[in-house]
């Protein structure tokens, strides 16, 4: 039996909706994150870092997205649904897999820990930190995480999805999409466009529901 450990508000959510997709049988385990945001430490029982999602399949505990997506579409997409076979789909397919985390996050999670420094310093120094990280902000992130929007929503003019037909490369593309679009109130519409698109899923809404429980605070 497939098993998913699940953590509150992460990027869980990618696998139980790559599940939904394939239809196979599996189980989840819910983590709730501390009031300080961290992940419990249970979660290092199952892997060192304690991060999530982690996947554990015939004794092998599998931990980063990308791994995680590209081991359940190697080893349960039997009809191959869920990665393209054509050679210049593969490029982009692999290309969106690593530009999500390895581009596109790193500036998202920036962002939020900035935001959340002014509430984790003295009052004292309160004033002093928000000037620093409103200068951060508008000198590095913000230009850089716009610049990223203004290339997918051009992007997404000339593609429905990411890599050809929808695969799982739109799963892992969605998750910040997403959160980006929660910010943006329909003023990119193509990015808003995709977002609907996939959410309109009904695997995508079976893992919504499934992750109800366990949603961000």
């Amino acid at each position: 039996m497939i098993t998913l450990h699940y953590l509150q508000c992460s990027r869980s959510f990618r696998i139980l909706w790559a599940l939904e997709e394939l239809g196979v049988d599996y189980q989840v385990e819910y983590y709730q994150r501390s009031p300080s945001y961290a992940a419990p430490e249970s979660l290092k029982q199952i892997h060192p870092l304690g991060k999530a999602p982690i996947l554990v399949d015939n004794q092998e505990v599998i931990v980063e997205s990308a791994v995680i997506l590209d081991y359940l579409q190697q080893q349960y997409d039997e009809s191959q649904q869920f990665k393209p076979q054509q050679f210049k789909d593969q490029l982009q397919y692999s290309y969106w897999m690593h530009y999500a985390e390895g581009s596109l996050m790193p500036l998202l999670v920036m962002t939020l820990v900035i935001n959340n420094v002014s509430k984790h310093v003295p009052w004292v120094i309160r004033p002093v930190a928000e000037k620093i990280t409103n200068g951060i902000k508008a000198g590095f992130v913000r230009p850089r995480v716009k610049e990223h929007i203004l290339y997918l929503e051009q992007y997404l003019a000339e593609h429905d999805y990411f890599a050809g037909e929808f695969s799982f490369a739109d799963i892992q593309m969605a998750f910040p999409l997403i959160a980006i679009q929660k910010r943006l109130h329909g003023k990119y519409p193509n990015i808003q466009a995709f977002v609907q698109r996939v959410q309109q899923r009904s695997a995508f809404q079976r893992a919504e529901q499934a992750s109800l429980h366990s949603q961000c605070a």
